[in-house]
């Protein structure tokens, strides 16, 4: 028991991932200070004041970087690739992001080509990187998959599945997210 105790231990400290299936790294989110210092070290970049919310889960972190003042809600699910180079599969957030419960960002789909093999022995497509650009709120329970770009300042209503690039200033919402309107520049 103590040797599968400490295989796990083992396991937490070297995993390319955050959540709440790794309990002594899990509890580190409940501290600013230890959420900060155990983002440093897994993020490709972690900017100043962002947040990354207990029980949110997030797969990829190398490959992931999170801008100034993000906030990253409960719930929250963020897939890059942990075997990609850094030309593909990963994920940028930007500045003052606001990531809603629930949310879910993927940078990779299952393959499903072959009729033959199961779903879930066909592995992956090839991943695509994904931009959430600085200003951006994605409401709760809204899905991003993989490619899509979000332009600065722009929403996404809750609920949403984002299968293509959203422009700047725009609010998008349904399934799949479609323009509902254009939001006006503050001067």
């Amino acid at each position: 028991m103590r040797v599968l105790n400490l295989m796990r231990l083992i396991f937490s400290l070297r995993a390319d991932r955050i959540g709440a299936d790794l309990p002594l790294i899990h509890i580190l989110l409940y501290s600013k200070r230890t959420m900060r210092l155990l983002c440093k070290a897994r993020f490709k970049f972690f900017g100043e004041d962002a947040e990354i919310r207990p029980h949110s889960f997030i797969s990829g972190c190398r490959n992931i970087s999170i801008g100034a003042r993000t906030v990253i809600r409960p719930a929250s699910f963020i897939y890059a690739s942990s075997e990609a180079s850094e030309l593909d599969g990963g994920i940028v957030i930007e500045n003052d992001v606001l990531i809603g419960n629930g949310v879910h960002v993927y940078a990779s789909n299952h393959a499903f080509t072959d009729t033959s093999i199961p779903i879930s022995k066909q592995g992956h497509r090839t991943y695509q990187n994904i931009c959430i650009s600085t200003g951006v709120w994605i409401g709760s329970n809204s899905v991003i998959l993989p490619g899509v770009s979000i332009g600065k300042n722009s929403v996404i209503g809750a609920g949403s599945v984002v299968t293509k690039s959203v422009p700047a200033n725009c609010l998008y919402a349904g399934n799949p997210a479609r323009l509902i309107r254009k939001l006006a520049e503050q001067n």
